[in-house]
């Protein structure tokens, strides 16, 4: 009977499996798409989370398929270098420098912006000279995919520029629901001329975002929270989720790097990114005294591209502030844990799957785990309470089998769940679904 069994339940694996390498052969047969990407900043070489994401998609994407970019640059003397990366997988490679306004010239241009039918990133990025460059490339290469990063230009201007040429279909990769992220910013900030600009500019970006997702041929989200919300907004929308990903042989542990030293708490991420700066403050603010007044040891490094002052000012003997390093790994894998104090966002964090995948315990808000299949005491810690994070973060510090526990079920779920060419096979299957409908 226990054989009889046996064979029946390896006779239901084998047509299983079947019917995935049958599904996988039809995809790996399916011709050779000829994708164009535009992009607000060169997706390589990637340092913050929104690079990761698109280099990873465009690398996996790059094994199938033919991969051209347009991309913004917003620091010039890294134009070289960023070309360089990504001819290693873009068979075309277009940057437009764009200048960057300081902290004043910013402020100025987000005031002047509250007279201007456009939000204030629209107005940085969709750019004349950008849609001259979209201009020649679909006049000189027939496309069948438009992939654009963020809702930040204006897809209606875009689609009038493959003249001569079969139109292409538009896809919008969507990182976060933007307008939400506005208008949770818009909640944590204070003052009058911030309450006026922020109310007059969610408007916009809510107007914008929602007639792109009425424009494009479809949309892919990275969370099913985010595709759920677009898709009571605007029901016709053609969507898929697209989750964040980690590069599986790049984040893991190696014997090379230093081991944890049981006593620093890292955050990484891009520092001049809103919701970061915000969850730090409020990290220093309402968690930290209660984890250093347990524990004189403990140290903080603070780890990511571009700190404001504000977060500069944060340097102390306890805390560390690195600017953006060569090499994250070796940072991640000499702290003892990942902290991710977020209250603001949208999407899922590529920080937590990075953690996860060097098999680092990690400590997060509910927010800053959402749209990630972890179950919080398994994969990781979750704490929204100022006094329960600082507990949690004491009791890993204090019980390394326990971190090295947690560290080790994050990494077996990365590897389960999460890798760029998953992600890349659910981004082709939505532009085959954009390329098969009328």
């Amino acid at each position: 009977m226990r054989i009889a069994g046996f064979l029946s339940i390896l006779r239901i694996w084998c047509k299983i499996g079947a019917r995935f390498l049958v599904s996988f052969a039809r995809i790996m047969d399916r011709p050779r798409l000829k994708i164009l990407v535009l992009t607000p900043f060169p997706p390589s070489p990637p340092t913050y989370g929104a690079q990761r994401r698109v280099h990873g998609l465009l690398t996996a994407l790059a094994k199938r398929h033919d991969i051209s970019c347009i991309s913004l640059v917003p620091e010039v003397h890294e134009i070289e270098h960023a070309r360089l990366v990504m001819l290693e997988y873009c068979k075309d490679v277009v940057l437009v420098p764009v200048a960057v306004p300081d902290a004043s010239m910013k402020r100025l241009l987000q005031l002047r912006s509250i007279f201007s039918p456009r939000s204030f990133v629209r107005g940085l990025n969709d750019l004349p000279v950008v849609r001259n460059a979209v201009e020649n490339m679909l006049t000189r290469n027939r496309f069948d995919i438009v992939n654009v990063e963020f809702p930040f230009f204006d897809v209606a201007h875009l689609r009038g520029l493959a003249r001569g040429q079969p139109q292409p279909r538009y896809i919008l990769d969507e990182h976060n629901i933007e307008f939400d992220v506005v208008r949770q910013q818009g909640e944590s900030e204070r003052g009058m001329a911030r309450a006026i600009y922020n109310k007059a500019n969610l408007r916009k970006v809510r107007r914008e975002e929602i007639a792109a997702w009425q424009l494009y041929d479809a949309a892919a989200f990275c969370s099913n929270a985010d595709a759920a919300r677009a898709s009571q907004i605007a029901p016709t929308l053609r969507s898929a989720v697209v989750p964040n990903a980690v590069d599986l042989d790049y984040f893991r542990p190696r014997p090379d790097y230093p081991p944890p030293d049981g006593r620093t708490l890292i955050f990484f991420g891009a520092l001049n990114y809103f919701p970061n700066v915000d969850g730090l403050h409020y990290f220093m603010r309402e968690v930290w005294p209660l984890i250093t007044g347990a524990d004189g040891n403990v140290r903080l490094k603070i780890v990511g591209p571009k700190p404001p002052p504000e977060i500069v000012a944060l340097r102390s003997d306890r805390v560390e502030v690195t600017g953006m390093v060569e090499d994250l790994r070796p940072h991640l894998s000499a702290a003892a844990l990942s902290i991710v104090p977020l209250r603001i966002g949208g999407g899922t964090r590529l920080k937590v799957l990075e953690a996860m995948a060097m098999a680092r315990p990690i400590v997060s808000t509910t927010l800053g785990a959402e749209g990630i299949a972890a179950e919080p005491g398994k994969h990781l810690q979750i704490a929204d309470d100022p006094k329960v994070f600082a507990a949690a973060v004491g009791t890993l510090l204090h019980n390394s089998a326990a971190a090295e526990r947690l560290g080790q079920s994050g990494r077996a779920l990365v590897e389960a769940r999460y890798s760029w060419d998953a992600a890349a096979l659910a981004m082709e299957g939505l532009y085959r679904e954009a390329l098969s409908a009328r």
